[in-house]
C-alpha cells in the first residue's frame, strides 16, 4: 500500500575512478540546479501520470485493462543533463552492457490484457528497485483510450562490472581482495564473480554464479565454491520463492557444506580454535491462497538435515570447554503472515534514493522436531521465529521494530538459543537533517560451546577492536545526527555526514576461564562522512569514520579510522 576500529570496503571500478579524475571541477556542487533535493516522503509514482489519464479508482471502476507496456531503459549517466554530458560519462555508457528489455519484463507482475491494478504496478516497482543492477524504477499509466490503459516502465542502470581491488579495515583488522565481478551478465541480471579475499579469519579463493530468474522464470539458482586457507565451502540453492504478495506456491533445495577453523574470542584476541565441519541439506515448499484484505498467509514445510562436527585444533589454546557435535534431522512446518503496507521514503538510510520501507506486520514462525529414528543424535525441538513492524504516528517520526528467536528445546529447556530485538527510530528534523537512534538486544540461553555473542568494531561499537567483548548477553545503543547534503560529488557520489555516540556491553558466562577479558560498559564518540554510491551495484553507502573510545583498557588506540561500504547510512 503506497503512501506518500578502521573499516573500509569501497570496491571501486576503473571506469568510475577514471570518472573521478576527469569529471569537471570536483563534480557538481551546483547540481542542485538540475537535481533539486528530494523530499523526505517520496511522492507516489502515480502522481507522475499525465493529464487526461483517469485516477486509479476510475480506471478500476471502469474495468480498464492494460494495453501497451512501454519499457524505457536509461543508461548509467543521463547525457541530456549538462553535468553528465561529458566524454568520460559517455564512454562509461558505451562500455556498459545495458539491461535487456526481457530482463525488465520478467520482473513485472502484469502484462498486456490484464485488468488494471495499481497495487501490481507498485509491487513491480519494489521488485525492480531491489535488483542490484538498477538504481531506480518507476511505473505509471501514460495513456488511456477505449478501456485500455498504457503503462510506462522507466529504469536506470548502474555500473555492474568490477575488475579491481578492494580494501577494508574495521576493528583494527585489514580486509583486502581482488577479483572480477559482474552483477548484470550480458544484461540478463545474472551474477558471476571470481575473487581472492583475505580477512582476519581466512584467505579465500571463490567463484560464484547466481541467476535470480532462470530463463525468465521466477526460479533462482545460486552456486558458490570457496577454496579457503582453513578449508572449503560449497553452496547450491535452487528455489522458487514467494516472489510477490499474491504468489501461490514456493519450493526449493538448499545444500551447504563448509569446512573451516572457528575461533573463540576474548578482549579481541583468539583464545581457542576448532576445526569445524558443517553440512546442511534442506528441501522445502510452501502454499498460499494469495493476498486477501491486505494480508498474505503462507504455509511452509520441509525436511532439514544439519550436521555440525567440531574438534580441537592442534594449534589451539586450551579453551576449557569442548564444543559438542550435533546431528539433527527434522521435518518442520511454518507459517508466514505478511501485511501489505510499504511506503516510499527518501533520505532515511540512503542518500537521495527511493527506499521501499515495510511498515506492515511480517511474522515468520518455523517449528520442527529432530528424532533419532531419522538419523539425529538426540530428541530436540527446533524453533525459528522472526517478526517486524513499522510505525509512523506522524510524518516526522518513524519507528521500526524487529524481534527474533532461534534455537532448540532439549530436556524442556532452551538450548543453543538466541533471542534478539532491535529498534530503529528516525526523527526527521528537515529534508536534510535526521536524528537516528538504534538499539539492539541479544540474550543467549545454554549456548553451545562454539557460540558467542561478540561486540566490537566489526558490529557497531566503532571505537573498539573487532570482537572486543564476548558473552551470553549483548546490548548496543547508537545515537546519530545525520546530514544529507545537495552535493553530488563527480556526479557519482551523493554526500552526507554523521556525528555519533555508541554505547554497549557484552557480558555473561560465554567466556574462557583464566583469560582476562574487557569488562564494563563501553562508549565511543565519532564523526563520519557518507558517500551515497548511486552509480554502481557494489554497495550503497561508503562510510569514512573516526571513532574515539571513552572507556576500556590502556591498550586501546586513541582513535579508530573506519572506511567501509554498507547497505545503509
Amino acid at each position: 500500500m503506497r503512501t506518500g576500529v578502521v573499516a573500509v570496503h569501497p570496491k571501486t571500478t576503473w571506469a568510475l575512478a577514471l570518472a573521478c579524475a576527469l569529471a569537471s571541477p570536483f563534480g557538481s556542487a551546483d547540481a542542485q540546479s538540475q537535481d533539486p533535493p528530494a523530499p523526505q516522503e517520496a511522492t507516489p509514482t502515480v502522481a507522475n501520470s499525465p493529464a487526461g489519464v483517469p485516477s486509479d479508482e476510475q480506471l478500476i471502476a471502469a474495468g480498464a485493462r492494460i494495453g501497451q507496456v512501454r519499457i524505457h531503459r536509461k543508461n548509467i549517466f543521463d547525457t541530456q543533463l549538462t553535468d553528465e554530458n561529458r566524454a568520460v560519462f559517455r564512454l562509461a555508457n558505451w562500455l556498459h552492457i545495458q539491461t535487456r528489455e526481457p530482463t525488465v519484463q520478467a520482473r513485472l507482475l502484469f502484462k498486456p490484457g490484464d485488468a488494471y491494478d495499481p497495487r501490481l504496478l507498485q509491487e513491480s516497482e519494489r521488485i525492480l528497485r531491489a535488483s542490484q543492477f538498477l538504481s531506480n524504477a518507476y511505473i505509471f499509466p501514460v495513456a488511456h483510450e477505449e478501456g485500455r490503459v498504457d503503462i510506462e516502465v522507466t529504469t536506470q542502470d548502474v555500473w555492474t562490472f568490477q575488475p579491481g581491488l578492494s580494501f577494508s579495515r574495521k576493528g583494527g583488522n585489514n580486509n583486502k581482495g581482488f577479483g572480477i565481478e559482474e552483477t548484470n551478465l550480458f544484461g540478463t541480471g545474472a551474477e558471476l564473480g571470481i575473487s581472492h579475499d583475505s580477512d582476519q579469519d581466512r584467505n579465500s579463493r571463490m567463484v560464484m554464479f547466481r541467476d535470480r530468474q532462470l530463463a525468465g522464470s521466477w526460479w533462482s539458482l545460486t552456486t558458490q565454491y570457496a577454496d579457503n586457507s582453513d578449508g572449503s565451502a560449497k553452496d547450491l540453492e535452487l528455489e522458487r520463492p514467494f516472489y510477490a504478495l499474491d504468489t501461490r506456491w514456493a519450493a526449493g533445495l538448499v545444500v551447504k557444506h563448509d569446512r573451516r577453523i572457528d575461533s573463540l574470542y576474548q578482549g579481541g584476541n583468539i583464545v581457542g580454535q576448532y576445526n569445524t565441519r558443517d553440512r546442511e541439506e534442506t528441501v522445502h515448499g510452501g502454499w498460499s491462497n494469495g493476498l486477501r484484505d491486505g494480508w498474505t498467509t503462507r504455509w511452509l514445510g520441509g525436511l532439514t538435515s544439519s550436521k555440525h562436527n567440531a574438534g580441537l585444533s592442534a594449534t589451539t589454546v586450551q579453551p576449557g570447554q569442548t564444543p559438542q557435535n550435533r546431528e539433527l534431522v527434522y521435518p518442520w512446518v511454518g507459517v508466514n503472515w505478511v501485511e501489505d503496507d510499504y511506503r516510499q521514503i527518501i533520505n532515511q538510510d540512503q542518500i537521495g534514493k527511493t527506499e521501499d520501507v515495510p511498515f506492515g506486520w511480517n511474522t515468520l514462525a518455523k517449528f520442527g522436531y529432530a528424532l533419532p529414528g531419522l538419523g539425529s543424535d538426540r530428541n530436540a525441538g527446533i524453533f525459528d521465529i522472526k517478526l517486524s513492524k513499522g510505525f509512523q504516528a506522524a510524518p516526522k517520526h518513524t519507528l521500526l521494530l524487529t524481534a527474533a528467536a532461534k534455537g532448540r528445546i532439549e530436556n524442556w529447556q532452551a538450548t543453543g538459543a538466541v533471542f534478539s530485538g532491535t529498534l530503529r527510530y528516525y526523527r526527521r528534523q528537515s529534508p536534510q537533517h535526521t536524528f537516528y537512534m538504534g538499539a539492539q538486544f541479544d540474550r543467549g540461553l545454554h549456548l553451545d560451546g562454539d557460540q558467542q555473542l561478540l561486540l566490537g568494531g566489526d558490529n557497531g561499537l566503532r571505537g573498539y577492536p573487532s570482537r572486543y567483548q564476548a558473552g551470553t548477553r549483548r546490548w548496543l545503543v547508537t545515537l546519530e545526527q545525520r546530514t544529507f547534503t545537495d552535493w553530488y560529488l563527480f556526479r557519482l557520489f551523493r554526500v552526507g555526514a554523521a556525528a555519533f555516540y555508541d554505547v554497549g556491553r557484552a557480558s555473561g558466562s560465554a567466556t574462557v576461564p583464566g583469560v582476562q577479558t574487557a569488562r564494563g560498559t563501553l562508549h565511543d564518540l565519532g564523526v563520519g562522512l557518507r558517500l551515497g554510491n548511486s552509480r554502481t551495484g557494489f554497495g550503497n553507502v561508503i562510510h569514512i569514520d573516526a571513532a574515539f573510545p571513552l572507556s576500556g583498557d590502556g591498550s586501546l588506540k586513541k582513535a579508530q579510522i573506519m572506511v567501509e561500504t554498507k547497505k545503509s547510512f
